[in-house]
């Protein structure tokens, strides 16, 4: 049973003592049914968000962001150029519990709707070089996940096995998949800190002097070390600004240059949908599965002839080049700015479909075309997977199953 907003106000009088509740209102943007959440009014003039995960698997990431939020340590938080939310308390509450953290202003952009040169672009490259230039022991002393180049592939490796296990893989992935698996070069690469789950709808934006800019990041349940790339796995479906995010990242990184970022993104963002089919397969849905394979047969049209590492592809200076297009003063800055709450995560689905104000008229419009460009920068549109998952339970189990950020364990 879903809990009231009112519900919700009245446990942060537990989780914050002495505190008094002034207002409340709900919050619903981006929970897909994951939390029951309210947005709460003090009267010392704070606002905070209280989110109550109302399953096991919302629990548990909850108690993920929780801990990485508290790795997150002022001294560590400083290195940072945004906010990064800060739990404040919790409390028990009847069949689970509620995390209350303060309340980040501004507002997101969807992927395709980013645009292209400075401001959006440019401020998403920094913030993510950021995250990225955290040094990997605020990660490993605490003992959250630290993954070699050796584990990120491997994983990669048994999620294709396990793909063409169902036979309902198109044959043209397998063999694409497979010959990015041999490349050696693909898999030389610094791991770094990263958020490992989140994506466009995960950094806030306010604007200065008319120019967008990133001044807070959400989701930080999937803080670990890992492969940069996974983090830029949603820019497939932002081909606009796509260029200019990489080309600002690349100004600001601290690591080697690692010339085949882009490539890996790209693969992660298509693997999303190899672990959809086995989802559908693991579990007994047909209906997925026959979604699955539209979806995958699309996409080996999209990429026919194509490679993920281009056999004529240049060395280390194809990545550096990239530097030369960070544009300067002037450029054109396109209003895409949507009020919204800022702690209520996002789930994948929502940074590849359409403005949540729509969600609802989206999920019943038909799935929209997929591109059939052969690039490997063209858009990649997962949202349809999201769209046709009716029920809210299978919803979830569907988030943890194909749509979010994994971490095979396995």
């Amino acid at each position: 049973m879903a809990r009231s907003p009112l519900t919700l106000a009245a446990s942060v009088t537990s989780a914050l003592p002495g505190a008094g509740v002034v207002g409340v209102a709900a919050l619903t943007e981006n929970s897909a049914g994951r939390y029951d959440s309210a947005l709460v009014d003090l009267d010392d003039g704070r606002r905070v968000v209280v989110r109550a995960p109302v399953d096991d698997g919302a629990a548990a990431e909850t108690a993920a962001e929780v801990r990485a939020l508290t790795v997150l340590t002022s001294g560590v938080r400083g290195l940072l150029p945004f906010r990064v939310p800060t739990v404040l308390g919790q409390t028990t509450l009847v069949g689970g519990r509620a995390v209350v953290a303060d309340f980040l202003p501004g507002y997101r952009v969807d992927p395709p709707h980013l645009p292209a040169g400075r401001g959006a672009a440019t401020s998403l490259g920094e913030a993510i070089a950021a995250v990225h230039a955290l040094p990997v022991s605020v990660i490993r002393d605490e003992g959250l996940p630290a993954r070699t180049t050796r584990q990120l592939r491997d994983d990669i490796e048994r999620t294709v096995e396990r793909a063409v296990a169902t036979r309902r893989l198109p044959p043209s992935l397998d063999v694409r998949w497979s010959q990015a698996l041999n490349a050696e070069e693909l898999w030389r690469f610094e791991t770094t800190v990263v958020l490992g789950g989140a994506g466009a709808s995960s950094f806030l934006f306010e604007d200065f002097a008319g120019e967008p800019r990133v001044t807070g990041v959400l989701d930080w349940h999937g803080l670990s070390v890992g492969d940069p790339a996974g983090d830029f796995m949603w820019l497939a479906s932002a081909p606009d600004a796509a260029d200019d995010v990489f080309a600002s990242y690349l100004a600001r990184s601290v690591h080697a240059p690692d010339g085949l970022l882009r490539e890996r993104a790209r693969l992660y963002a298509e693997l999303e949908f190899a672990r959809w089919l086995v989802h559908g397969h693991e579990t007994g849905r047909a209906d997925i599965v026959d979604d699955a394979v539209e979806l995958l047969e699309s996409l080996a049209a999209g990429v026919a002839g194509d490679d993920i590492v281009p056999q004529d592809r240049g060395d280390v200076d194809d990545a550096i080049a990239l530097l030369d297009r960070v544009p300067g003063p002037g450029a054109t800055v396109v209003d895409t700015s949507m009020q919204t709450d800022a702690y209520d995560p996002a789930e994948v689905s929502a940074w590849f479909g359409d403005d949540p104000d729509d969600q609802d008229a989206a999920e019943d419009a038909p799935s929209p075309a997929r591109s059939a460009d052969p690039a490997d920068t063209a858009p990649l549109d997962l949202g349809p997977i999201r769209g046709r998952v009716d029920d809210v339970d299978e919803a979830e189990r569907a988030s943890q199953a194909a749509l979010r950020r994994w971490a095979v364990s396995e």
